[in-house]
Parts: C-alpha cells; structure tokens; sequence
C-alpha cells in the first residue's frame, strides 16, 4: 500500500523538476551588444602620414579626450613646436597655429585639463603619450611620439596609443633641423587629425 504513495511522490517531484526547468529558460533575453568598431588616428603632416592604433583599456579618459579634439578640429593647422632627435616629436599646442606667437608655443591646450592614468605601457619607439608640466595631472591636448626608447618616462607619463604605419614620416620629422630651442627651422605643420575605422586604412 505504500509503493503507490511512493510512485506519486515521485511522479510529483519529476513534475515539479520539470516546471522548474521550463521556467529557468530565458524567454526574453536581450540582444548583444554589437562590439565597439576600433578605430585609429590618421595624422596628416606636411612631411607624410601617420596612423596611430589606441589603448583604450590603458588610459579611457585620454583616447576620449584626444578622439574628442580631433573630431573638433582642435589639432588641424598646428604643427610639431618641439624635435628632439632620438627622443621624441612634440605637438598637440593650438598656440602654434599663430607663427607670430612662438614665445607662447608649448603652453597652450584646451582650456581644460585631465588626470593621469599612467599605465603598464613602454614608452618604446613609436609609442603616443601625453605631455603635461610638473603636476601629473595636468594634461590637456599636447601629445609626442617618441622617436626612440624613452624608458626613464615609464609611470610617469600615461601612454594612450601607438603608431603602426608611417615611421618613415616619424623619422622625417624626428631628424629635421632644429633651433637651440628643439623647435623645427622649417615648420612641421599637422594639416588635419582624423578619427577614422580602423579598417578603412589600407
């Protein structure tokens, strides 16, 4: 008499197993976000043209703030104000857009300024990272490419990208004749800084 109790707990459960499984099943699942496109930075100069990949994941705020710049055309008309053979090219300074103001070069910017985010990242030859004066948080548009290793400025300068076509233009730019001042003779001009997909460049 105590076997068909038994079979109708059973019979229970299983049902009641069943119910629950048909309830864990997602019915209205949100769709996937589609990935974020990459994208690069084409740097149009007066000696060639540069194309810099990002490191969003190493410093956010800075490919922001860069990406939001040159979407503006804040960099368009400025030129390279500082080449230090073997160290590294200089920019980024709306100051320079006016060749009547020199003695003002390498103290302008945006208007604003972010905080560091020094990172993991090896100041290697080709690598982008963000100028500032003595305070680390103090960066605003400036920017250089170094020109050969810079090691000494690991952690203590936030690298936000990397140049990945036009070294033959790095090279140009790094090995221009320049004034006591490790200003360029001859004017390096940025004519234009474009945020494009990264796979719209061949």
């Amino acid at each position: 008499m105590k076997t068909p109790a038994l079979i109708c707990s059973l019979s229970l459960l299983a049902n009641f197993a069943l119910v629950s499984c048909s309830k864990a099943e997602p019915t209205n699942a949100p769709a996937a976000k589609p990935a974020e496109a990459k994208e690069v930075a084409v740097i149009k100069t007066s000696e060639g043209t540069m194309v810099l990949e990002f490191y969003p994941d190493a410093a956010p705020k800075h490919v922001e703030n860069f990406k939001t710049l040159a979407k503006k055309g804040f960099y368009d008309g400025t030129c390279f104000h500082r080449v230090i053979k073997g160290f590294m090219i200089q920019g980024g300074d709306p100051n320079t857009k006016n060749d009547s103001a020199k003695d003002t070069w390498g103290m302008g910017g945006p208007g604003y300024t972010i905080n560091a985010e020094f990172n993991a990242k090896h100041h290697a030859r080709g690598v982008l990272s963000m100028a500032r004066t003595s305070d680390p948080n103090s960066a605003g548009s400036q920017f250089f490419i170094c020109h050969g290793d810079a090691g000494f400025l690991d952690g203590q300068y936030t690298v936000f990208g990397n140049l990945i076509k036009g070294d033959d233009v790095l090279e140009k730019i790094a090995t221009t004749a320049t004034e006591p001042t490790d200003r360029p003779i001859k004017r390096v001009n940025v004519e234009s800084i474009k945020i494009v997909p990264a796979d719209s460049v061949k």
